[in-house]
């Protein structure tokens, strides 16, 4: 696993890890606002969100502050973040049925193969697969753009909503599999993705 540990650095109050906690902070002022329909302030405070989740990678790597908390703590503050914004926007009405339980059923699976397999194995691996990546991604868009949907009908929106709901649908799909695949053909071990980002 390749990751640079400063021993003398409180993990918790490394930059990267400081944002991370920031975005998991923000997660009842998210809900807070989208239940109070304060849509516009919603999509500003998942913007702020999304700045820091870029933003403390870059950081991690820029200021050798990488740390085994922080492999943790982002996947974690990431997961927490959506899946809290995908139950809301369920509950409010305004994300389909099938796309929520589709991203919570993929999610589960991931978590419980990948908890009895370090139980069986006692291996960790933390590094996002590329269409782990793709599937996090479009997911983001779609929360930001449920969001804005419910400030402006602008055909592009329209035409964007509907892109990244079928976009969430496939990848989560095709994430799940890649996963399983990789769980087929590297028994013992934890495939790249793990952390289901």
């Amino acid at each position: 696993m390749a990751e640079v540990v400063n021993s003398k650095l409180n993990p918790l109050r490394s930059a990267p890890n400081l944002l991370s906690l920031f975005r998991i902070c923000l997660a009842p002022f998210l809900v807070g606002a989208i239940i109070e329909h304060r849509f516009q302030l919603g999509f500003v405070l998942f913007i702020v969100a999304g700045v820091t989740d870029a933003l403390d990678g870059l950081l991690a790597r820029a200021l050798k502050q990488r740390t085994v908390v922080g492999q943790y703590l982002d996947p974690v503050a990431d997961k927490l973040l959506l899946s809290t914004l995908f139950l809301v926007l369920l509950y409010q009405g305004l994300m389909p049925l099938r796309v929520t339980i589709l991203v919570f059923s993929r999610d589960v699976g991931i978590l419980l193969v990948a908890a009895i397999l370090y139980a069986a194995a006692g291996r960790r691996e933390f590094a996002p697969s590329l269409v782990g990546k793709a599937n996090t991604l479009a997911q983001v868009t779609l929360v930001a753009v449920v969001l804005l949907h419910q400030l402006t009908r602008a055909p592009w929106v329209v035409a964007l909503r509907a892109i990244a709901l079928w976009a969430t649908m496939i990848l989560t799909v095709a994430s799940g599999l890649h996963y399983a695949w990789h769980v087929a053909h590297r028994p013992g071990t934890l495939p790249p993705g793990q952390n289901a980002r």
